[in-house]
């Protein structure tokens, strides 16, 4: 897991890892609370490489992560990325380890 504070390391990050998920957390919101706790259960698995933006202190990461692939920021939300391009995102409700396993193959 890595934590990714600026564009830089998102760059970084992308580079590295040409299939991976973008988990964009606020540490405010309940729901975004319940969200966390259930892409950490889905994290327990074998999964693809994955990195953590905390919304409050990231604004300018998350702001490029929804004009870079076209997504409208949502927080929590959840991007899988794959060759440059979004394969699949959910936001809100829809982040559970179920809809996670299903859909991020």
């Amino acid at each position: 897991m890595a934590e990714i504070a600026t564009v830089e390391e998102l760059d970084q990050f992308l580079s590295q890892n040409p299939e991976a998920i973008l988990f964009k957390h606020s540490t405010t919101c309940p729901i975004s609370a319940q969200a966390h706790n259930e892409f950490m259960a889905y994290t327990r698995g074998d999964v693809k490489p994955w990195a953590l933006v905390i919304v409050q202190t990231a604004r300018p990461v998350s702001n490029e992560i929804a004009e870079r692939f076209a997504v409208k920021h949502e927080s929590p939300q959840v991007l899988y990325v794959k060759d440059g391009k979004v394969a699949w995102h959910t936001s809100h409700w829809n982040i559970t380890e179920s809809n996670l396993t299903k859909e991020i193959k």
